[in-house]
């Protein structure tokens, strides 16, 4: 092997090592930026499910009161019902 041979060799070694410790250095920053992106994707997830937590328990709470004045309602609609009938004549007893 003729000392250029061995040269060219000897360079692509050292070149070789050179580029794999630059790849495994990017590497290792990308696994480190894929760890801060998810963690930080894990907290806003979890605030916004926080959020829709507190938003579900206020829709519940609507509903609820929702439900409290229909019933409320029918009541007051009965009421006026049981008035009229008493308060009103039929109409067979207005024309005579």
């Amino acid at each position: 092997m003729s000392n250029d041979t061995k040269w060219i060799v000897g360079t692509a070694v050292v070149l070789t090592g050179l580029l794999s410790a630059q790849i495994a250095g990017v590497n290792a920053r990308v696994d480190d930026l894929r760890a801060d992106l998810t963690a930080q994707l894990t907290t806003q997830i979890g605030a916004v499910n926080a959020r829709i937590d507190r938003i579900e328990t206020r829709l519940d709470g609507l509903d609820e009161r929702l439900r409290n004045v229909g019933i409320a309602l029918g009541r007051v609609d009965q009421r006026l019902l049981t008035i009229e009938r008493v308060v009103l004549p039929a109409p067979e007893q207005q024309g005579g």
